[in-house]
C-alpha cells in the first residue's frame, strides 16, 4: 500500500486550510490514513477496530456538505481516531477487554455526536488498557500497543492507541480519557499533545466509567493548536451528564494562537518543587530546564511554588481510584451486563457460578485494582483507607488553590522518565504507578492540564512538559502550551515528530 505522504504529514489545522481553500478532498485525506494504517499498524497495534467504507462514507459526506455552500466547522473532513471506552453506534467498544468483545453499541456518546455533526470521519477505535487501567497500553486483552519511535517500547497509557497513531502518522487527530494521566502521559512518551480539559469541561456521557471522579474525555493531536480546534468541537454543556459545567467554553483556540508568537509578558508561571529532582530521569530534567529557560524568553516570570501533599497525592489516588472503579465495573458480571460465560468444571449454573465464571474474563491488572478496591470500601477499612484518602484530595485541592493565587499556571516535567521497553516491570505494579506521579494531583483536583513535547533525553526517546491551569481557565494551558511548542519548533527547525525514526515501508515528511 502506497500513502499520500503529502496529506498524513500535515497537521489537522493544515489539512483544514486544504479543505477549505478546495485543493484537497476529506475522502483524499480519509483514504491516505486509512492506506497508512494499512501500511504501519500491523506493527504499532494502535487500532482495535475500523470500518473503512463506514469512514469513506462520512468523507463523502463531509465534502457534499463543504460543496454545498454550507458553513461548516473548521475542521469538517478531518479524520479522527477514537479511544475504545467512547461508544459509538456501528462500531464495536470493548475497553480492550475481554468481557464486552464483540458489543456494538445502539448510540453514540456525546462527545462522538459531536464530532459527526462536525463532520470528521472516524478512523477507527484505538487501543487501551483494559478498561483504562495502566500507563503502558500492555495490559489490553487483545494486544498490546508499539510505540512508534522504538517498537520495542510502550507508547504510555492508557491510551497509548491514540497517542501512537499519532506519533505513527496514522491519525492526524484523537480522542482519549484521562483518570490519572491517560492522555497526558502517553502525549509525553510519543512527542505528542495530550490534555485533559477541566472536569465538567467536557462531556462524560457515553465513555464507560472507570472512576467517575476522575474521568475526563480530552482531546490528543500533534499540535496545541490541532488540539484547541478539537477541543472547541467536543466542549460544551451536556444535559445527560450530571457533572457536566454550564459554563461557556474557554477561548482556547484564539489562547493557543495568541501563545504562538511566542509572547508571555505578564504570565506568572510556578514550578512545583514537588515534581522534580530524585526519581527523575537526567535526559528529562535537562529538558525541562531548556523548556523553563524558553519560557523566561517569552517573557514568563518563573517562580518556584510548594505543594506538600503532592507527596501523599499518589497514595490517595490509587486508593479513590480503584475504590470507584470496582462500583462501576461491578455491573460487568455476565448476568447484567458483559459476555456471559458459564461454568465448565462441572458446577452447576447458578447466579453465583456465571458470575465467577463471566468475571474470570477480566485481566490481571483489572483483577488486582478491583480486589484492592473492594478492600478499601471494606469494613473498617473504609474510614482507615478510602475516607483517609478523600481528606488527602482536599488538601491537594487546598495547595493547588493556593498556588494559583500566586501564579497563573503551573509546570512540571509530565512524567519522571522516557518510556520504558514493553513488558519491563509489567509484573511490579507499584513501579508502573510511579508513571502517573506527575499527572495525578491535576486529576484530583479536576483543574485542566496538558502534555507538550518539550525535546528528546539521551536515550533519543522524546520528553514532555505539563502545563496545568485553574478549573475553567483551560484556555491559560493552551496559550503557555503554545508558546512552548514554538520554542521547540525554532530551536529544532520543525516539529519535534519530524526526529523520530522513520516507519514502515513509507518515508514521511512532517511539516510545520
Amino acid at each position: 500500500m502506497s500513502t499520500n505522504t503529502d496529506l498524513v504529514g500535515l497537521s489537522a489545522a493544515e489539512i483544514s486550510q486544504k479543505l477549505r481553500a478546495g485543493e484537497v478532498s476529506s475522502v483524499e485525506v480519509t483514504q491516505a490514513y486509512l492506506d497508512r494504517i494499512a501500511d504501519v499498524d500491523s506493527s504499532v497495534g494502535a487500532y482495535l477496530a475500523r470500518d473503512d467504507e463506514q469512514t469513506l462514507q462520512a468523507a463523502r459526506d463531509a465534502d457534499a456538505r463543504r460543496q454545498s455552500g454550507e458553513d461548516v466547522p473548521e475542521l469538517t473532513g478531518v479524520p479522527i481516531a477514537v479511544k475504545d471506552n467512547i461508544v459509538t453506534r456501528g462500531l464495536t467498544t470493548t475497553c480492550g477487554s475481554k468481557v464486552l468483545e464483540g458489543w456494538e453499541p445502539v448510540y453514540d456518546a456525546t462527545v462522538v455526536e459531536r464530532l459527526r455533526k462536525a463532520g470528521l470521519p472516524i478512523l477507527g477505535k484505538t487501543n487501551l488498557d483494559e478498561f483504562a487501567m495502566g500507563s503502558a497500553t500492555e495490559f489490553s486483552a487483545f494486544h498490546p500497543t508499539h510505540n512508534p519511535w522504538d517498537l520495542q517500547r510502550h507508547p504510555g497509557g492508557s491510551g497509548g492507541g491514540s497517542a501512537a497513531a499519532l506519533a505513527a502518522l496514522s491519525a492526524p487527530l484523537a480522542l482519549g480519557s484521562d483518570t490519572g494521566g491517560s492522555i497526558r502521559q502517553p502525549g509525553a512518551v510519543t512527542g505528542t499533545v495530550g490534555v485533559k480539559p477541566s472536569y465538567g469541561g467536557v462531556s462524560r456521557y457515553g465513555a464507560v466509567a472507570l472512576a467517575s471522579s476522575l474521568d475526563q474525555v480530552g482531546p490528543a493531536a500533534r499540535t496545541v493548536l490541532d488540539a484547541a480546534l478539537l477541543h472547541e468541537v467536543i466542549a460544551g454543556h451536556d444535559p445527560r451528564d450530571g457533572t457536566s459545567l454550564p459554563d461557556a467554553v474557554p477561548p482556547v483556540v484564539a489562547a493557543a494562537k495568541e501563545g504562538a508568537t511566542g509572547d508571555l509578558r505578564g504570565v506568572r508561571i510556578g514550578v512545583i518543587s514537588q515534581l522534580q529532582g530524585e526519581g527523575y530521569q537526567d535526559g528529562v530534567r535537562l529538558r525541562f530546564a531548556e523548556a523553563l529557560d524558553d519560557l523566561r524568553q517569552a517573557g514568563a516570570e518563573i517562580v518556584e511554588v510548594s505543594c506538600p501533599t503532592f507527596e501523599t497525592a499518589l497514595d490517595a489516588y490509587y486508593i479513590i481510584h480503584p475504590a470507584e472503579a470496582s462500583s462501576n465495573l461491578a455491573r460487568f458480571d455476565g448476568m447484567r451486563f458483559g459476555n456471559r460465560v458459564e461454568p465448565t468444571d462441572g458446577r452447576p449454573v447458578t447466579v453465583d457460578t456465571v458470575m465467577s465464571a463471566s468475571r474470570g474474563l477480566f485481566g490481571p491488572e483489572v483483577k488486582r485494582r478491583l480486589l484492592l478496591g473492594i478492600h478499601v470500601l471494606s469494613g473498617k477499612q473504609y474510614e482507615e483507607y478510602f475516607m483517609n484518602a478523600k481528606r488527602v484530595r482536599s488538601l491537594v485541592v487546598q495547595d493547588l488553590a493556593q498556588a494559583f493565587n500566586a501564579v497563573d499556571v503551573l509546570v512540571s516535567p509530565t512524567a519522571p522518565t522516557t518510556t520504558r521497553p514493553l513488558g519491563e516491570k509489567a509484573d511490579d505494579p507499584t513501579a508502573a504507578y510511579l508513571a502517573d506521579v506527575a499527572t495525578i494531583p491535576a486529576s484530583l483536583a479536576g483543574i485542566p492540564a496538558m502534555s507538550v513535547p518539550v525535546g528528546i533525553a539521551e536515550d533519543g526517546l522524546p520528553v514532555g512538559l505539563q502545563v496545568a491551569a485553574p478549573l475553567k481557565a483551560d484556555d491559560r494551558m493552551y496559550r503557555v502550551g503554545a508558546a512552548v511548542e514554538a520554542a521547540l519548533t525554532q530551536r529544532w527547525g520543525g516539529p519535534l515528530l519530524a526526529q523520530a525514526p522513520q516507519l514502515g515501508s513509507t518515508t514521511v515528511e512532517v511539516t510545520r
